[in-house]
C-alpha cells in the first residue's frame, strides 16, 4: 500500500523540477515531460520510490540503529528540525561540519569539550574564571551547541543518512559513500540519481514539497522504533515466563525430591531415583577434581639422602 497519493505529492509541488537546460541526464527515467521549459517529474515513480525509502529506514531504525538528517538550504532546515526532534533523530541545519563522517573522533572531541564547558559552569569553576575568559569560553559554547548540539547524542557513525538537495550537500554524500554508509535522498532533476542509494525523485527546492517527503519517512522511522518497542515487550514477556517455567519445574522436583516414596506413583519414583544418582555422582566428581587439585600438606617432599 502506497504511503501517500499522487493528488498530496502534486498539491505540494513535488513534480516541479529545474530548467531544461539544467538537467542531468541520469534523471531522464524519472521525467515524464517537459512544459514551458521546466522538466516535470512522474509522481508515479516518486512514490514507488518513497515506498522503497521508507521500507529501508523503517528496517533501520527497527534494528535500533541512528539515521542522520542533513539539510542546510533555508527551506528545508525548520521543517526537518521540527519533524526529526519528534523521533529523537540527529540532524545537521546548519553548515556541513568537513570531515563529519570521516573524521567523526574529532567530531565527539568537540561534543565532548561542549560537556566539559557545561560541567565547568556546575562544578563553580567558572566562578574563579575573569569574566572575559568566561565569556570567550560561553561563546565557544554557544558556537558549538549551533554547529554540533543536535549531533551530541550521536555516539557513532549513523547506519545512514538521509539527505536534501545532494548538490548542495556533496560533501556528506561523498564522506558517506567513502564509508559506505546507505544514503537516502530527495534528487531534483538537476542531481544525478547514481550519487545516492535511494534515490527520491522530487522537487527540492519548495518547502512543501521537502515537507511532506520527510514527514513521510519520519512516520516510516516513528513505525519501526514502535515496532522495535513491541519487540522488547514480547521478548521481556517471553523471558519471564521461562523463568516462571523453570521455578514451577525447580519447585515440582524439590517436593519430588521431599516426597516418601510410598505417595509416589512408579514413573515418579523412577524419577526420583534418576536425580538422587545424579547428585550423587556430581559430588563425587567434584570431591575427586578438589583432591587432584589440592596442594600437598608440609611443602615439597625431601630428596633421599645417597
Amino acid at each position: 500500500m502506497a504511503r501517500t497519493n499522487y493528488n498530496e505529492l502534486l498539491d505540494a509541488g513535488v513534480h516541479f523540477g529545474h530548467l531544461k537546460r539544467k538537467w542531468n541526464p541520469n534523471m531522464a527515467p524519472y521525467i515524464f515531460m517537459e512544459r514551458n521549459g521546466i522538466h516535470i517529474i512522474d509522481l508515479n515513480k516518486t512514490i514507488a520510490k518513497i515506498d522503497e525509502a521508507a521500507a529501508a529506514l523503517k528496517q533501520i531504525a527497527r534494528s535500533g540503529k541512528k539515521i542522520l538528517f542533513v539539510a542546510t538550504k533555508k527551506q528545508a532546515q525548520e521543517t526537518v528540525k521540527e519533524l526529526v526532534k519528534e523521533i529523537n533523530m540527529p540532524f545537521v541545519t546548519e553548515r556541513w561540519p568537513g570531515g563529519m563522517l570521516t573524521n567523526f573522533a574529532t567530531i565527539r572531541k568537540a561534543v565532548r569539550k561542549m560537556d566539559a564547558i557545561d560541567k565547568m559552569a556546575s562544578d563553580g569553576t567558572f566562578d574563579n574564571m575573569a569574566k572575559r575568559e568566561r565569556l570567550q569560553v560561553m561563546r565557544e559554547r554557544a558556537k558549538l551547541e549551533k554547529q554540533l548540539g543536535s549531533i551530541s547524542d550521536l555516539n557513532r557513525l549513523p547506519a545512514a543518512i538521509f539527505v536534501v538537495d545532494i548538490c548542495k550537500e556533496h560533501i556528506a554524500v561523498k564522506e558517506a559513500k567513502k564509508l559506505n554508509i546507505p544514503t537516502f535522498a530527495i534528487v531534483d532533476t538537476n542531481a544525478n540519481p547514481l550519487d545516492v542509494d535511494f534515490p527520491i525523485p522530487a522537487n527540492d527546492d519548495a518547502s512543501k514539497s521537502i515537507h511532506i517527503i520527510v514527514k513521510l519517512m519520519v512516520e516510516a522511522i516513528q513505525e519501526g522504533l514502535a515496532e522495535r518497542k513491541l519487540d522488547k515487550d514480547k521478548a521481556a514477556e517471553e523471558e519471564e515466563e521461562r523463568e516462571r517455567e523453570q521455578e514451577k519445574e525447580r519447585q515440582r522436583l524439590k517436593a519430588l525430591e521431599e516426597a516418601d516414596d510410598d505417595e509416589l506413583s512408579a514413573d515418579e519414583l523412577e524419577e526420583k531415583k534418576a536425580r538422587l544418582a545424579k547428585k550423587a555422582k556430581m559430588k563425587e566428581d567434584e570431591k575427586e577434581s578438589a583432591g587432584k587439585g589440592a596442594p600437598r600438606k608440609g611443602g615439597r617432599r625431601p630428596r633421599k639422602q645417597g
